[in-house]
């Protein structure tokens, strides 16, 4: 399998649109701004426009061996007309890109194991990916994203405070979010759900004190809250069943 498509050429898709032609891939890429096309065109990238709640038909688009599907809509039905295109087209494997915000703050460590909060739209865009049996998927369900131009010193910008000082960091880095991808298609992992986070977890003072600090910016302001809540993602499993060894795994040296 070396043709593949994905969907959303942004602030994950385009970096890993571009490892994939570095490993030999055929690459296919798509946003929803046509002015990003030629931006594309010029990475080599095959460029296409798609926007999933247009409910239009994606037929070249989706020729291809494997999907990677890197937007942010959580338009449910959207992905109900997309999946069926997709069991129609040539893909044989989809890596849906999730988020742990579908795991509530219980004060606990969360495995893929745990309760997910009820009626969460990604919760339901998963269950639509799991029970098609047309093709096979993967789902990651990354922790909060860093790296490239997203820098944790940018947020909570203009003295807005940072809510639960005392709660837990939970986040990865783009090279890590790229190689996980790479690794599940290299070992054939599919059926399969997985976390992805750094196994650091600083509190989130200390996180964001330290974050600002390394860019030269004013200490954050913090909320002083009296309910403590929390969660740590574990990636355990994805460490245990593709061997992975995270490269950014001190997030206090960012």
């Amino acid at each position: 399998m070396n043709k593949v498509s994905i969907l959303g050429c942004g602030w994950l898709g385009k970096p890993l649109a571009l490892s994939f032609l570095e490993d030999g891939f055929s690459v296919k890429g798509s946003t929803t701004t046509e002015d990003k096309i030629s931006v594309l065109e010029s990475l080599a990238i095959e460029p296409y426009l798609v926007d999933i709640s247009d409910f239009e038909e994606y037929d070249l688009f989706l020729e291809s061996d494997i999907l990677v599907i890197a937007i942010t809509s959580k338009d449910v039905d959207g992905f109900e007309s997309l999946i069926a295109q997709i069991q129609e087209s040539s893909i044989q494997k989809v890596i849906f890109i999730s988020s742990t915000s579908v795991y509530p703050r219980i004060n606990k460590v969360m495995t893929e194991e745990d309760e997910v909060v009820p009626n969460h739209p990604l919760v339901a865009i998963e269950n639509l990916f799991k029970e098609n049996t047309f093709f096979e998927t993967t789902i990651i369900r990354f922790a909060g994203l860093f790296g490239g131009e997203r820098h944790p010193a940018n947020w909570f910008k203009n003295g807005k405070p940072i809510p639960q000082p005392n709660g837990f960091v939970n986040m990865i880095h783009q090279e890590d979010c790229i190689e996980i991808i790479h690794e599940i298609i290299n070992q054939n992992c599919w059926n399969q759900t997985f976390n992805a986070c750094a196994n650091h977890h600083p509190t989130r003072r200390d996180f964001y004190i330290n974050a600002r600090e390394s860019k030269g910016f004013e200490a954050p302001i913090f909320k002083n809250e009296e309910v403590y809540q929390w969660k740590i993602i574990s990636s355990e499993k994805v460490q245990s069943f593709l061997g992975y060894v995270f490269t950014h795994n001190d997030l206090l040296r960012i």
